[in-house]
């Protein structure tokens, strides 16, 4: 029979609060970390930093100071940037390090097509400087803890578009320059379709699915490395159902505010194609895929089942999107 003394006592009170306060703590910092960004008026914003800087808005600012917002709230949310934490609490969370994920993938795709497209009048003209050290900076591994950290490349890749604005705004015809063309702007949309179609996919493979091979498009003569096998089962594992959901969520936040920057530059381009109407509900398809989640947790119920399933949710907003911006760039490139 073991006998308790009140130095034991102390020794055991003692342990609990060591083990117990951090824990509390990291829990409660988790709860206050995971919380996505609201989102932003992309226009009014852009004019308010012109007006703080002395700066007029020029085709492009808009687009540009989208870019540059989105990136900032990347690193500089509630929390900070989480991808590449080593210890608690960053480490022990996923929703927000997916979500960070999805924007930066499509903070990549636009500041390459500042890089590729809207800054260059056509293949022959040179890269613009800054956007030539932009691109690279921002495709640094999201992981990357050591020095040059993620988050240092990112920032260092910030400077250098906002270099780009400064000059985007100066009197100097030789200076930097944004190109709002249908073109351009078509370009760019062939990367998302892709980007949505992709994702599109995957949230809908949620709960399994029999796919048959499409691979080849239906090109007698066409080849590939490995024949597929049609039809097959598709089926994302169930611990990576929420890293896809977030992973959406954050491209699809991104996104909505990148098409309204185009909204503003491209409008006459939009106008004189027909297409202005089509950009508008492409974001509104995804102002409907931000509406915050009603549930703790992700839920993946059975697509005809008592419970919902919020992966095929969201496939629904991404898929119609995707279908918009297909018409849209059809719009742009023969309308």
């Amino acid at each position: 029979m073991s006998v308790t003394t009140p130095k034991t006592r102390r020794y055991a009170w003692l342990g609990a609060l060591l083990i117990g306060l951090p824990t509390l703590l990291i829990l409660a910092f988790m709860w206050w970390w995971d919380h996505e960004p609201d989102a932003f008026d992309v226009v009014a914003h852009a004019k308010a930093r012109a007006s703080e800087r002395g700066q007029p808005v020029v085709v492009g600012t808009v687009s540009t100071e989208a870019l540059i917002r989105v990136a900032e709230t990347l690193l500089d949310k509630r929390g900070g940037y989480l991808s590449n934490d080593k210890l608690p609490p960053g480490a022990l969370m996923d929703n927000l390090p997916n979500w960070e994920f999805g924007v930066l993938v499509q903070t990549r795709d636009f500041a390459k097509a500042f890089r590729n497209e809207f800054s260059r009048s056509q293949t022959q003209s040179t890269e613009d400087a800054d956007l030539l050290e932009a691109d690279p900076l921002f495709s640094t591994p999201s992981d990357r803890w050591l020095l040059p950290s993620s988050e240092g490349q990112y920032r260092k890749a910030i400077g250098h578009v906002e270099g780009y604005l400064d000059r985007l705004s100066d009197s100097d015809p030789y200076s930097a320059q944004f190109y709002a063309r249908a073109d351009n702007l078509a370009d760019w949309l062939a990367v998302v379709e892709k980007r949505l179609g992709s994702l599109s996919q995957r949230l809908s493979a949620s709960v399994g699915q029999i796919r048959i091979d499409t691979d080849r498009g239906g090109d007698r003569s066409a080849t590939q490395s490995t024949p597929g096998v049609s039809p097959r089962m598709v089926q994302t594992p169930w611990t990576e159902i929420d890293d896809v959901f977030y992973e959406a969520r954050g491209t699809t936040w991104a996104l909505l505010h990148f098409l309204r920057a185009v909204e503003h530059d491209f409008e006459p381009v939009l106008r004189d194609k027909n297409a202005l109407v089509s950009l508008r509900q492409i974001i509104r398809e995804l102002e409907e895929s931000q509406h915050d989640l009603g549930s703790p947790v992700v839920l993946n119920g059975s697509p005809f089942g008592f419970f919902a399933n919020h992966s095929l949710v969201m496939a629904n907003y991404v898929s119609r999107a995707n279908a918009a911006v297909i018409d849209l760039r059809q719009l742009l490139e023969r309308g």
